[in-house]
């Protein structure tokens, strides 16, 4: 059995099974990725909630892991060489479980490329972009008089679904075969849709394919659990 206790998180969120990925999260956008990853690849895992309400992403154990005090974060008991490996930020991780496994991303080093291009995409643009509009239309920013700012991030998330919608035009998937990348975006896709509650001042029923696009992802079984992990304990 693995020893994971060199880890100073597994004291405050011990390991259920200590040879399976250690995965700590919530289902936000950015959490619902690797656990939808995990679930896509058959990987067994422990789910750790990290309570923020509780201000856990604050915590000396939590930030022994992620300095930068962000979900989702991973322990594999069986990284590079048999031996521990931590992992913080999503899309490393997504990358990471891809190359593990041989799987949700083409061997094709060109194919490789291109879908890591698409990660990037959603992490350096969608994610973002939709993350600072979620704030002005649904959290603390909805205060703010000023139209601009909220008018700056529907253009521009109005443009990103755009680039997304020309893309999938003839493919069911970013890189016609499913991918690490469609598991990056369909989750900011969901709350964009679902949580926001923007779609009529994004034009989303004037796009042609990523309405469908996000019905096909969710319709998959390992979305609909990765949605779902890890649970809030009762």
């Amino acid at each position: 059995m693995p020893d994971l206790s060199a880890f100073p998180i597994t004291r405050r969120w011990p390991p259920q099974h200590a040879d399976r990925i250690q995965l700590y999260s919530l289902t936000t956008p950015n959490g619902i990725k690797v656990s939808t990853a995990l679930e896509e690849l058959g990987l067994p895992y422990d789910a750790h909630f990290v309570d923020f309400a509780a201000q856990e992403q604050m915590s000396p154990e939590f930030l022994s892991l992620n300095p930068n005090n962000k979900i989702p974060a991973i322990i594999d008991p069986d990284g590079p060489g048999g031996k521990p490996l931590a992992l913080f930020e999503s899309g490393a991780i997504l990358i990471y479980l891809a190359e593990k496994t041989g799987k949700l991303m083409s061997t094709d080093p060109a194919r490789r490329y291109q879908t890591i291009q698409w990660l990037m995409w959603q992490m350096g643009g969608l994610g973002p972009m939709f993350g600072q509009l979620g704030w002005l239309v649904k959290f603390a920013g909805k205060e703010i008089e000023d139209p601009r700012p909220r008018q700056r991030f529907l253009d521009e998330a109005e443009r990103l679904l755009g680039v997304l919608d020309d893309r999938l035009a003839g493919r069911d998937y970013v890189m016609d075969e499913y991918s690490i990348a469609d598991i990056a975006i369909f989750p900011w896709l969901r709350t964009l849709r679902d949580m926001y509650g923007v779609g009529d001042q994004v034009d989303w029923d004037g796009l042609e394919n990523v309405p469908a696009y996000l019905d096909r992802c969710l319709a998959r079984p390992a979305s609909q659990k990765g949605i779902t992990s890890p649970a809030k304990p009762a």
